[in-house]
């Protein structure tokens, strides 16, 4: 099975390689130190230290697997490229929330990126899948759990 292509912007790639690289050289290290501090208390089957170490191990091994894999599969988004005349992944967004007039930028990267408390949000994302392709100007109707939320794009950047 094909692995599925990630997408990144350039903040979002060096974020995931510096990631990739401290795990790899200050974690993984760290996490030995501890397992073998806690072999030297005796008994490890009773080690409540050990067990975390090892479970600290386990979580950062998988991590490391999943950001390999990830930036094996990234298609990078060039800024240069980005339309501001449609949203696109890469855009972004200024909007004006209809209803109660607030208005709100995005930014619209792919799911891996995605961080609503930093108002970036996945192309996936139903806010996100209904702005694409949309030019400034465009009322668009967003279906959610607590109803439909209807926006107006005020602007696209890069």
């Amino acid at each position: 099975m094909a692995e599925k292509e990630v997408i990144l912007t350039p903040s979002g790639l060096e974020k995931f390689e510096r990631e990739l690289e401290h795990l790899k050289t200050v974690k993984r290290r760290e996490v030995a130190d501890r397992i073998k501090q806690s072999r030297e208390f005796g008994d490890i089957s009773e080690n409540s230290e050990y067990e975390n170490a090892k479970n600290e191990q386990a979580f950062i091994e998988g991590r490391i697997l999943t950001l390999e894999k990830m930036l094996r599969s990234a298609r990078l988004i060039d800024d240069g490229s980005v339309s501001t005349e449609q949203v696109d992944v890469g855009s972004k967004v200024t909007l004006k929330e209809v209803q109660s007039g607030d208005v709100v930028q995005y930014h619209i990267v792919g799911s891996a990126e995605a961080n609503p408390n930093e108002r970036r949000i996945s192309n996936e994302s139903p806010v996100g899948k209904a702005l694409l392709g949309k030019p400034p100007g465009s009322l668009v109707e967003v279906n959610v759990p607590a109803g439909v939320l209807r926006y107006e794009i005020l602007g696209i950047a890069r």
